[in-house]
């Protein structure tokens, strides 16, 4: 960046700047290239999400940080060939078994990639968001053999029908088929793991696999699993679970914010009775939140560890539940009062209000109520 950009400003940089705002849910008006009030609020508040003075400025620090923020998820490097109609060979071969086993190709492999085998490189296309022009090009291989690798969860030997992991339940794991130019170091990448530690659980000596091979790959309770999807940025996964950059870095060892399309990441697990879910819909703000399940925004701020009171659509929250008093949830309908729901479930008004942290006696419609049973 060669400028601050300020209020008042405009040019293709205002544009850029708006956009990644937008993708960060920090700004949702037009992208006009003009850096309005609206803009200026975006930055304060993207500012304020990094406890960074809200001066409404984009200087080099707060650019650095929208473009490392915003950094999108690029696809792995295919080693595979570039195949269309009239292709021939072992390549053929390979593309027409992986899509046979995925479902998608049910003629003969016989290495040539004639109208039927183009026909299932399109309805794979199709169905996994990629432009159909029936080509099976790096795109389209990552995606394939993504996809193929998972098969393995399954594996079946081939001659027997017999499960080939026969002391699977012993260990806490998923499998992989290993698939032409894996190498345990991609391997261990991709499952955020390390190649020590699959080779220790697969009686490994050597770094050396073959395609077909069967792999456990070491699995942890504490944590769940995401694939990175086109788009997605550290930023944006970390605001989805909420949780931070850096726990998902850490939990993955990670060291710089670039992300792959495919690549599974752990994402800290914090499942807790102490809890619920809530997914946060449009028109939602903290305030209206809090009120509907009977806390405060400072307590929901506090447990998803929110610095500012910035909501996205889509956004998992974490809301408060108290275990200590049996209760049910009971949403306030039309007309109803405190006195009536008391009288309904043979409490009283001030069990409800104090389980409740109550002050009054006014309700909302779709509030709801912790009932003590």
């Amino acid at each position: 960046m060669n400028e601050v950009l300020q209020l008042g400003g405009s040019g293709d940089q205002v544009k850029i700047l708006q956009a990644k705002l937008k993708q960060l849910g920090f700004y949702s008006a037009l992208i006009t290239g003009e850096f309005s009030l609206a803009t200026e609020e975006g930055v304060k508040a993207f500012q304020r999400e990094l406890n960074l003075e809200p001066t409404g400025v984009v200087d080099q620090e707060v650019w650095e940080k929208l473009i490392e923020y915003t950094e999108p998820a690029i696809a792995p490097i295919s080693l595979e060939p570039t195949l269309s109609y009239g292709s021939s060979g072992q390549e053929v071969r390979t593309l027409q078994t992986k899509l046979k086993a995925l479902l998608y190709y049910t003629g003969d492999i016989n290495g040539n990639f004639d109208l039927e085998t183009q026909n299932a490189v399109k309805r794979f296309q199709l169905n996994n968001s990629l432009t159909a022009t029936g080509i099976a090009n790096d795109q389209t291989w990552d995606a394939i053999n993504f996809l193929y690798g998972n098969l393995a969860s399954c594996a079946i030997d081939e001659e027997t029908g017999e499960d080939k992991d026969e002391d699977k339940d012993e260990y806490p794991t998923a499998t992989y088929k290993v698939v032409s130019g894996d190498t345990l170091y991609a391997i261990a990448k991709r499952f955020n793991t390390t190649v020590d530690a699959i080779k220790s659980l697969n009686g490994l000596t050597t770094n050396t696999l073959q395609v077909g091979q069967v792999l456990r790959i070491p699995d942890q309770e504490d944590y769940k699993s995401y694939v990175v999807a086109n788009g997605d940025t550290l930023y944006s996964i970390a605001r989805r679970f909420n949780t931070t950059v850096d726990a998902i870095k850490s939990l993955n060892g990670l060291t710089t914010n670039t992300l792959q399309v495919g690549q599974v990441l752990r994402i800290p697990d914090q499942e807790s009775d102490d809890y619920m879910s809530y997914v946060v819909i449009n028109g939602d703000t903290l305030y209206s939140i809090a009120r509907r399940f009977n806390t405060t925004v400072d307590t929901i701020k506090e447990l998803n560890g929110l610095t500012s009171n910035t909501l996205s659509i889509g956004q998992v929250l974490k809301i408060p539940t108290n275990n200590e008093t049996s209760s049910i949830f009971y949403t306030v309908e039309k007309n109803d009062t405190l006195y009536s729901i008391a009288r309904r479930f043979n409490t009283t008004v001030d069990a409800i209000k104090n389980l409740n942290g109550l002050t009054s006696n006014i309700l909302d419609i779709g509030q709801v109520l912790k009932i003590p049973v």
